[in-house]
């Protein structure tokens, strides 16, 4: 989502953070630079002037004269001020209540508001080890009550049944009274949401929040909305006393001011990122770390929690065991390390996390890696167990029985065979401790001089 942005402010700060010193006029080119970069990513005006005005205030100030590195520092204060921007922490669910603790979530239609309730289900469940119940309050759209009971079911979630022809106060009173009886930890309530702002929605919204009294309002907004994200999280604001945002589909192309926008505008804390249509696929939110990722400064925080929850360690564990005895790296292990890599959003998602890898991330995303790693998986599941282990078996017939199996060509196979020997190759070097010679083996698949992944065809 922020890749634009990312871009647009690293060419803007490259220009300063190799200075010896800095004055008035090239911190002021590069405040306008900035500046541009922020209105085309959709971010509100207001917090365009006040994050400007503020990064101007402390760069021309004792902060960066004293400074042994300007161009670091000035870097430094514009990771700060927009960590500052986006709520400076993490701010959790406070769910500190007498069981059950209530969540009502708000918003217009289709910003994925019920997507987000079986979401924030699995995620207390999982990470909470909260026992959470679901209910549906829009008695408007039928087919939203019976896609919250789909999704209760493949999250594991209990769901409070509800009909059309019943008041939203009457359904969420009714769960509650429910979830008092089975021990339920969560009671998260859906509503209805509307094209657009109304009387009659917000009214309705007001009388289920003054019986229900939560202890957590939270508003689903959807990233690609933009600058309107401004006057929708306004008008909710006035109307709930909202505790916090749910950021959705921030795994799109949308510019990114939402995300800087509406925290500065509403004064309430984006608690969570919405990263895809998967119930696993949301985030808590860290301002911290996006403002580090959108300056190419890399989240290495974020990839160390996403290997520790998704990665497979016995199998990790494995590997490195073969490794250290001198055993030669198969295919089996080959294609567990590509679905490794996939668990964890594939290569371009590792890599932008990586700091100084931007770049690279986006060379990796540009040459379809993601569609070629899912090839590569498919050839390797049309081989038998044999010749998995040892590839040197493979003669023509065998070769073309694999790419009938598997929809692919000669070409892709031997392109495959060659990159595993590169791989075996690099892991034999590993036993000896070259890891930068690994590391170096690594970035010439990736690209580079006449090497590297070529396109899909």
């Amino acid at each position: 989502m922020f890749q634009n942005l990312s871009d647009r402010l690293s060419q803007s700060l490259s220009k300063i953070t190799g200075k010896a010193r800095l004055n008035h006029d090239n911190i002021q080119g590069t405040l306008r630079e900035v500046r541009k970069a922020l209105l085309e990513a959709d971010v509100a005006l207001p917090v365009v002037k006040a994050f400007v005005n503020q990064v101007r205030k402390r760069a021309l100030g004792q902060e960066v004269s004293r400074a042994l590195n300007p161009g670091q520092q000035f870097l430094k204060i514009v990771e700060s001020e927009l960590t500052s921007v986006m709520g400076e922490a993490n701010e959790t669910l406070n769910l500190a209540a007498k069981p059950p603790a209530v969540v009502l979530m708000a918003g217009l239609q289709g910003a994925g508001k019920t997507t987000s309730v079986a979401k924030l289900a699995k995620f207390l469940q999982e990470k909470e080890k909260k026992k959470v119940m679901v209910v549906s309050a829009d008695i408007y759209r039928p087919a939203a009550i019976k896609q919250l009971e789909t999704l209760a079911t493949e999250v594991g979630a209990e769901f409070f049944p509800s009909s059309a022809d019943q008041k939203p106060v009457d359904i969420a009173n009714g769960a509650i009274a429910q979830a008092k009886k089975s021990f339920v930890d969560v009671v998260i309530v859906d509503t209805a949401g509307r094209l657009h702002i109304d009387d009659a929605l917000m009214d309705e919204i007001k009388g289920l929040h003054a019986a229900i009294t939560p202890v957590e309002t939270l508003f689903v907004i959807d990233a690609m909305i933009g600058q309107d994200a401004v006057n929708t999280a306004k008008a909710f604001d006035e109307a709930l006393p909202l505790t916090g945002v749910v950021l959705t589909k921030a795994d799109g192309d949308a510019r990114g001011g939402a995300a800087l926008s509406v925290r500065h505008i509403t004064g309430k804390p984006i608690k969570f990122l919405g990263v895809g249509e998967k119930v696993e696929a949301l985030e808590p939110f860290y301002p911290e770390r996006l403002a580090s990722r959108i300056l190419g400064m890399g989240d290495v925080m974020s990839l160390i929690e996403q290997a520790e929850s998704k990665l497979d360690k016995d199998k990790a564990d494995k590997l490195v065991q073969k490794v250290k005895k001198g055993k030669s790296f198969d295919l089996e292990d080959l294609r567990d390390q590509l679905q490794q890599m996939q668990n964890m959003g594939g290569m371009s998602s590792v890599l932008e996390k990586l700091p100084g890898m931007g770049n690279i991330a986006q060379m990796a995303e540009q040459a379809n890696v993601g569609s070629q790693f899912k090839q590569m998986d498919a050839i390797i599941n049309s081989m038998t167990p044999a010749e998995r282990r040892n590839p040197d078996i493979l003669n023509g017939s065998r070769k073309r029985r694999i790419t009938v199996g598997s929809g692919t060509d000669i070409q892709d196979l031997n392109r495959l065979l060659k990159q595993h020997k590169q791989m075996a190759k690099m892991m034999k070097k590993m036993k000896g401790g070259g890891m930068a010679k690994m590391m170096r083996g690594m970035s010439g698949m990736l690209g580079g001089a006449g090497g590297g992944l070529p396109p899909m065809r």
